[in-house]
């Protein structure tokens, strides 16, 4: 790091984060074709108000100055959207995707000044990777028709707005295995059921997209992670197997293993782009924005961390990736089962547990 960011991380390590965002914003103003900067807000462990969790989180990345927000959308089986939400919640029954977005505290949410919101979602009844094992044609036509009706309210009741959605998957090459095997070689046939799937979710939205007004509001993207062993070791994974058979008009690349050099970072996102079949939509070749990003600082240092994300943000920004996305607001994974203490967690966190803030926390906000 440069002389000013080493002193600037001292600060903030000891505590000094308003001096610190002061000089960030003084020293280092963001370029106006710097990518939308967001915050995710999934599954996190703890809370600090009595208000909605879901709002709770919201607030607290606005409050950084932040316009996108990246959260779960989701009935899926096993992870559904109550579920990642619980404090201070009473999340009612619903059937659809659109009943769960027209719940009053996703009103609230789509009512803050949020110029994007990356939706994580699944459709009702069934579990996020249920393709994997079997794919009829009334499940395509379920995905189509839930993703035409979801972006349809979304269009037609935020887009006038000004506001943008992007609806994706997660994590597709773990999705994919059907576990957190890094040697284990995809099913061809659950391969192929994965590009009907993610093609019928792109229909609906594009069908959606055609009957609402005004300019498209609502995107899709397909989401992957496992880019440096395809990328450097020729195993096969989603970038290779999926992306060039599927019209998403997004990649999302959930970043956790090729971030440790800037030149290793852009090189995948390279390799993801070259791999995309659409490339004349609403973002051109511009088209792979970075889904997660961050590291735990539990077992590392805040020093550390601060070096992961500038090497993020300045790839991002040079390959002019439409949006980078912070991995995350609140810590969503425990070491100790008390998690009462910074300690007891992993790390990933703009806002640790006893309320004191992460460096990363400055660096995001200027």
């Amino acid at each position: 790091m440069m002389g000013m960011e080493r002193f600037l991380v001292g600060m903030m390590a000891r505590g000094m984060i308003g001096a610190a965002l002061t000089l960030m914003a003084m020293a280092d103003p963001a370029p106006s074709s710097s990518p939308v900067v967001g915050v995710a807000h999934i599954g996190g462990l703890y809370a600090f108000s009595e208000k909605d969790y879901l709002n709770e989180g919201a607030d607290e990345i606005l409050a950084l100055g932040v316009k996108c927000i990246k959260v779960s959308l989701s009935l899926s089986t096993e992870n559904p959207t109550p579920k990642m939400y619980p404090f201070h919640s009473d999340w009612p029954e619903v059937k659809t995707l659109v009943e769960l977005a027209d719940t009053p505290y996703f009103r609230e949410l789509f009512g803050k000044p949020f110029d994007v919101f990356v939706l994580m979602t699944f459709r009702p009844g069934k579990s996020a990777g249920y393709w994997r094992t079997a794919f009829t044609a009334e499940d395509e036509m379920a995905e189509e028709r839930a993703y035409e009706e979801l972006t349809r309210f979304l269009q037609e009741k935020y887009g006038s707005a000004g506001k943008t959605f992007v609806l994706q998957n997660w994590e597709g090459d773990w999705a994919l295995r059907g576990s957190f095997d890094l040697k284990a070689v995809p099913d061809p046939e659950a391969v192929q059921r994965m590009i009907r799937w993610l093609n019928a979710r792109q229909r609906g939205v594009e069908k959606g997209r055609a009957s609402g007004k005004g300019l498209p509001k609502v995107f899709h993207a397909c989401e992957v992670n496992l880019v440096g062993q395809e990328m450097e070791n020729k195993l096969p994974g989603v970038t290779g197997l999926v992306l060039p058979h599927v019209e998403v008009d997004l990649a999302s690349y959930s970043a956790w293993d090729t971030t440790d050099k800037p030149e290793r970072f852009r090189r995948a996102i390279d390799f993801i782009a070259s791999r995309m079949k659409r490339k004349d939509g609403a973002f051109g070749e511009e088209n792979v924005y970075v889904g997660e990003f961050g590291f735990p600082e539990t077992p590392s240092s805040p020093e550390r961390v601060m070096e992961r994300c500038e090497t993020v943000l300045g790839v991002a920004r040079e390959w002019k990736c439409p949006f980078v996305v912070y991995w995350q607001l609140y810590c969503n994974e425990g070491i100790n089962p008390r998690r009462q203490q910074p300690a007891d967690f992993k790390g990933f966190w703009l806002k640790r547990p006893d309320g004191s803030a992460s460096p990363a926390k400055a660096l995001l906000s200027r």
